[in-house]
């Protein structure tokens, strides 16, 4: 039996979680404060803010999403956010171009000849600590490991940070996004050839944070190419966010 036949990963994501868009203040501050957790307070990549929101220059032009646990009370699980072009600087860098500046390969691609409005980057994914580490684990932002997947016999699937990761593209292909860029663990591209997802290396490591490496992802590409059985969960998050989005311009309509 192959590795996720005996899931139905859809069912499986909402069983446990649910995904929204960070569409408002209330939303977009749970993003912050988690990110504030995770980055500033334990991991001390970023400095501790007295309000606890962890926030940067391109939060004003990215697009955000919450996983919380779909049982009652709801609780914050973890978040990420696709960085967009600047609407009044389109030329204004992405966070991985100014990192990965020396280190990209330019015959691969150059991010700088694309339209501004046809990439973006993945950023700041985050998952708290009582929802990413075992006992004994290291510190680390949100990792994904060889056991995380089990074993032909014992498989398991690591839904919170496939679930942003699919969230992320969601978002992405909402906005009209062909190409997304990130910056990840060396070890990311073999973990998604899993899933039937082409993640590309375009440069050399660079440290930030750890070993980084930077990446491509062609977002329709993803869709089309994804493995059949993670189809069901792909719905599942695509769906729940579109349904998010109806929600809101259902608000703003007059009645």
């Amino acid at each position: 039996m192959l590795l996720f036949d005996r899931f139905n990963l859809g069912h499986g994501f909402r069983k446990y979680f649910e995904i929204h868009p960070a569409t408002d203040d209330a939303l977009r501050d749970s993003v912050y404060r988690i990110r504030h957790e995770v980055y500033c307070e334990e991991l001390g990549f970023e400095p501790v803010r007295p309000d606890r929101r962890e926030t940067d220059e391109y939060d004003v032009h990215s697009v955000h999403c919450l996983l919380r646990t779909s049982t009652e009370p709801s609780r914050p699980v973890g978040c990420t956010r696709v960085v967009l072009a600047r609407p009044d600087d389109p030329d204004f860098p992405l966070p991985f171009e100014r990192t990965c500046a020396a280190t990209l390969d330019r015959s691969i691609v150059d991010p700088a000849r694309l339209p501004r409005d046809t990439i973006a980057e993945v950023s700041r994914l985050a998952v708290r600590s009582s929802y990413r580490r075992r006992r004994g684990e290291s510190p680390a932002d949100a990792p994904i490991h060889d056991e995380d997947f089990g074993t032909t016999i014992h498989p398991r699937f690591p839904y919170i940070p496939i679930g942003l990761y699919l969230g992320a593209i969601a978002l992405a292909e909402r906005a009209g996004i062909e190409t997304l860029f990130i910056l990840t663990e060396p070890r990311l591209a073999s973990h998604f050839a899993k899933l039937g997802v082409d993640v590309r290396q375009i440069g050399g490591p660079v440290e930030h944070r750890g070993i980084r490496i930077p990446s491509m992802m062609d977002v329709q590409g993803i869709i089309k190419g994804m493995r059949f059985l993670l189809k069901p969960m792909w719905r599942t998050i695509h769906d729940e966010i579109e349904a998010a989005y109806e929600g809101v311009a259902q608000a703003g309509r007059p009645t």
